[in-house]
């Protein structure tokens, strides 16, 4: 069946081609009219928006106009790889060899699922896990609903208006009501053309009291021109549930990967994420958390290490909407070489969301006198009850913490790697998913000892 969706998406665009109406009008031709409708909505709302700029406060510190050519990109023109792991790219496959204890997975290469797995027993539970290509006539009723709407609708901004517009595949998973997940749900994404756009939707809806983890991660070589990698995340949270969401991207260079998340939890929800960037040449997420209902949760974590000209530009929001929530975001990052990173957070409660407890903290690491780090936390409170607070820091390393070190038989970079790790593992600790924290400890590790002062 997957390899039957990667062949009709191929169909639906024909060859490569511009991101323009004629691209959309190809999409729609043979998609239900609510689905046809939608896109060009996204299109109109996408023609209807400038571009941002540096003078957009959200965008001040990321150059769009120097950092992805919009207009010299194109639609992949790619022949599907097959759902055989032999056929696969090394490093897509060493990536699936260490996805341990999976309730399933699923594999996208180029924009298209190739591979999707689910573990029997939760099938015969009512779990969907699948391509969102294909559950647009699987499950038209909850994609209706709930796809480009509460979540991420185009009206977001250019970006979000664009993928909206243009997506050819993601992934859809429901778990029903009570049902709970013991092993996360493993999603690998491929991609291998240079210059291209690459466009993709996540829907995760958890029924009440239902439990899952969910973890995804980017990868790709290098890329010798600018390629786009978009991807607009929507995750729901009923009454009681509680979700863990987990994206690591490891990006070749060349890339720039624009993702939009958006988390709603509703009342008694426990909705966690965690953001993972250490790939990429240009990295930009967007991150708002809505808290919808009492009793509400959301941890927010977030960890970023930088070399070279590396950017990263994390812009998050917790919006307290409802009373008695709580939100608490930790987002830390080391940078070396000629890198950079951005941290935009804002903390808004709403008025009449009494007894809010909200927290907001940004932590930066200098290895190189040549790497930088803006941090920018907000808050905006319309209410009088509630324990609100903000904190951000950029310092070097600690030359005591390394002599100590050092004084033990360490080499100075093994004692600065040793330090790095430490800093950067709070947040890993946070949110332990087994082989999930040893995968991004590993990669952090090989990192670090190609990228510290090489």
């Amino acid at each position: 069946m997957a390899e039957a969706v990667a062949d009709r998406v191929g169909q639906r665009w024909g060859a490569g081609g511009r991101l323009d109406r004629e691209a959309v009008e190809r999409l729609a031709a043979h998609e239900p009219a609510w689905l046809a409708e939608r896109r060009m909505h996204a299109w109109r709302v996408y023609e209807a928006t400038p571009m941002p700029d540096t003078h957009h406060e959200e965008w001040r510190h990321t150059d769009l106009a120097h950092k992805l050519p919009l207009d010299a990109l194109r639609i992949p023109d790619v022949e599907p790889l097959p759902d055989d792991q032999r056929a696969w790219p090394l490093l897509l496959r060493r990536a699936m060899e260490e996805d341990e204890d999976a309730a399933g997975h699923l594999v996208l290469a180029d924009g298209c699922v190739v591979h999707t797995d689910i573990r029997t027993d939760l099938t015969s539970r009512g779990v969907v896990l699948m391509s969102l290509r294909e559950a647009v006539s699987a499950h038209p009723k909850l994609l209706r609903e709930h796809l480009a709407t509460q979540a991420v609708p185009p009206e977001e901004g250019k970006l979000q208006a664009l993928n909206a517009t243009l997506w050819t595949d993601g992934v859809f998973l429901w778990v029903p009501r009570g049902v709970r997940l013991e092993h996360p749900v493993r999603v690998t994404r491929w991609y291998s053309e240079p210059g291209a756009a690459y466009f993709s939707r996540t829907l995760i809806v958890a029924e009440p009291t239902s439990e899952l983890a969910y973890v995804d991660e980017a990868l790709s070589d290098d890329l010798d021109e600018t390629t786009l990698t978009s991807t607009a995340v929507e995750v729901i949270a009923r009454d009681g549930a509680r979700v863990r969401y987990v994206s690591v991207q490891r990006l070749g260079r060349g890339a720039f990967y624009q993702a939009a998340q958006r988390t709603l939890a509703e009342g008694d929800a426990t909705l966690d994420t965690l953001n993972v960037s250490l790939g990429a040449s240009t990295t930009r997420v967007d991150l708002n958390a809505r808290l919808l209902g009492p009793g509400a949760e959301s941890n927010m974590l977030g960890l970023y290490f930088g070399d070279g000209d590396q950017h990263f530009d994390h812009n998050t929001s917790q919006d307290h909407v409802a009373p008695a929530a709580r939100s608490d975001l930790l987002y830390k990052g080391a940078l070396d070489g000629a890198s950079r990173s951005v941290f935009r957070g804002v903390i808004r409660v709403a008025k009449g969301a009494q007894q809010t407890d909200a927290y907001q903290t940004n932590r930066n690491l200098i290895l190189s006198e040549h790497a930088r780090a803006d941090s920018l936390p907000k808050l905006e409170i319309n209410a009088d009850d509630v324990k609100c607070s903000h904190g951000a820091s950029v310092g070097q390393l600690d030359e005591e913490s390394l002599f100590y070190l050092m004084s033990r038989g360490l080499t100075h970079d093994q004692a600065e790697r040793l330090v790095v790790i430490g800093f950067l593992g709070e947040v890993m600790q946070r949110l332990p998913l087994g082989s999930v924290s040893t995968k991004v400890n590993r990669v952090i590790e090989e990192k670090l000892r190609i990228g510290v002062h090489a």
